[in-house]
């Protein structure tokens, strides 16, 4: 038998894996939490596969001390999670649900005791419910309250939590949610998309400094963003004309305010782009947007690939060459491709990939476990081109899985598992998957086997 060739990581190299409070917690009407957009959305007829909600989810909230023995027992150095706003502010402002703090305060604790870093999101989608009555995000309060809530928070917990996450995938919360109308709040209008998206950035911007005053001592905030390289369909200029669209519509629009303070010069030099965003750009915002961060999240999950059309100008391509998880293409050499654009093209930034994961058909078997190995190849190729862009210069600090349990899967409800721990709804019993033992192995060796897909016995 030869002998493993290990790539190994550095020794304070982090690794994690997350989750988010709709998709987990549960108790969704305990202790003063109140509706959220989520609640509201997956009530509507239609909205969410099966009409499934997030009220009962994980029931982490009555669950997390066991579920951290869980993390604890898999070797985590890191979890990531997000806090419920409307269990900190109910009405999403004003009046602080001190239960709701008591909560997060418990769960941080818990995780120290057990050796586990809290990487905390202070904003995972979940809006309160009467914020968005009054306008939500498309209104430029929103990003105000939004600096008020993570002052809140940073002052409870600032004392323990070192690592601070401000926003999640905004692009996705604001485009997704607010033009084509598939998450909550169920928009479909592209005004409120632009000013959404605008102001989710906004509220960054301003939740950064508030953060660092309230804590008073050094701590890392970022932003998580959802990035996918993207590939022209051919060599031909018409696709790569579609291809500098769609980069500029999917990744520039987010990262170029956070990182340069602007706006793609393709998209602002356009009469429609400042049609669209009349009235919602003040002076300074851009400059508030882009202050200075400690680290850049990714999430990364799939690349694009994009062919020229008339009118809408391009249109993805689905190349049937390659392997598919249960909702994209697995595409590995895709995130080294990002990191090297990102280090390429932008200011120096350290970088955790703050997403990264599989949703493939798990099932328990009849020897009482869930052989996933399509998703330990899956892990295992994206950790191998991770460690190929540290090779080549990429200041990554940390990887975090996503997720660590299955959970609610937003529109398409509780159909798609990308745990590495798998969740029985019925008895909310966690049985570790092949690829959660094949994590531990990892983080325990410090490093990753090229040619490994085998979970070691449990």
């Amino acid at each position: 038998m030869t002998e493993p060739q290990l790539l190994s990581f550095p020794r304070d190299f982090v690794w994690g894996a997350g989750s988010s409070a709709y998709q987990i917690e549960g108790a969704a009407r305990e202790d003063g939490r109140a509706p959220s957009v989520w609640d509201t959305f997956a009530r509507r007829r239609g909205r969410v596969r099966n009409g499934e909600t997030g009220d009962a989810a994980c029931d982490h909230y009555h669950r997390w001390a066991d579920d951290i023995q869980v993390m604890k027992r898999l070797g985590l150095k890191a979890y990531r999670f997000s806090v419920a706003w409307p269990r900190i502010l109910p009405q999403g402002r004003g009046a602080v649900n001190a239960a709701g703090l008591d909560f997060y305060e418990r769960l941080v604790d818990g995780l120290l005791a057990a050796g586990i870093e809290p990487l905390l999101t202070l904003y995972h989608w979940d809006l309160p419910q009467p914020l968005q009555d009054a306008g939500g995000w498309p209104k430029r309060d929103t990003a105000r309250y939004f600096a008020d809530y993570a002052t809140v928070v940073a002052a409870r917990l600032g004392d323990r939590v070192e690592t601070w996450i401000t926003q999640n995938e905004p692009w996705v919360h604001a485009l997704v949610g607010h033009l084509y109308g598939e998450h909550a709040p169920g928009r479909r209008n592209p005004f409120a998309a632009l000013a959404a998206l605008h102001h989710l950035l906004l509220s960054h911007g301003y939740a950064v400094p508030a953060i660092r005053s309230a804590v008073r001592r050094p701590v890392k905030v970022g932003i998580a963003l959802n990035l996918t390289p993207v590939y022209p369909a051919s060599p031909g200029g018409r696709d790569r004309k579609a291809m500098r669209f769609s980069d500029n519509f999917l990744n520039r629009l987010a990262l170029e305010p956070v990182l340069k303070g602007q706006y793609p010069g393709d998209f602002t030099g356009s009469r429609i782009w400042r049609w669209l965003t009349r009235g919602v750009i003040q002076p300074d915002d851009l400059k508030t947007i882009g202050v200075p961060i400690d680290f850049l999240g990714i999430n990364y999950y799939y690349r694009t690939v994009m062919r020229y059309a008339p009118i809408v100008q391009s249109v993805p391509v689905f190349p049937k060459e390659n392997e598919y998880t249960e909702m994209w293409e697995i595409y590995p050499t895709g995130l080294y491709d990002l990191l090297m654009r990102v280090r390429r093209d932008y200011p120096p930034v350290d970088i955790v990939i703050t997403e990264n994961g599989a949703a493939v058909p798990d099932r328990l078997e009849p020897d009482g476990r869930v052989h996933d190995t399509r998703r330990i190849r899956y892990l295992r190729d994206h950790v191998v081109q991770l460690h190929r862009a540290m090779s080549d210069g990429v200041p990554v600090r940390g990887y975090v899985v996503w997720s660590l349990m299955d959970n609610f899967e937003w529109a398409l409800g509780y159909a798609k598992r990308f745990g590495l721990v798998y969740v029985d709804y019925a008895t909310q019993a966690r049985i570790l998957k092949d690829s959660a033992l094949w994590y531990a192995q990892v983080m325990w060796q410090g490093g990753v086997d090229p040619r490994s897909e085998q979970a070691p016995a449990g």
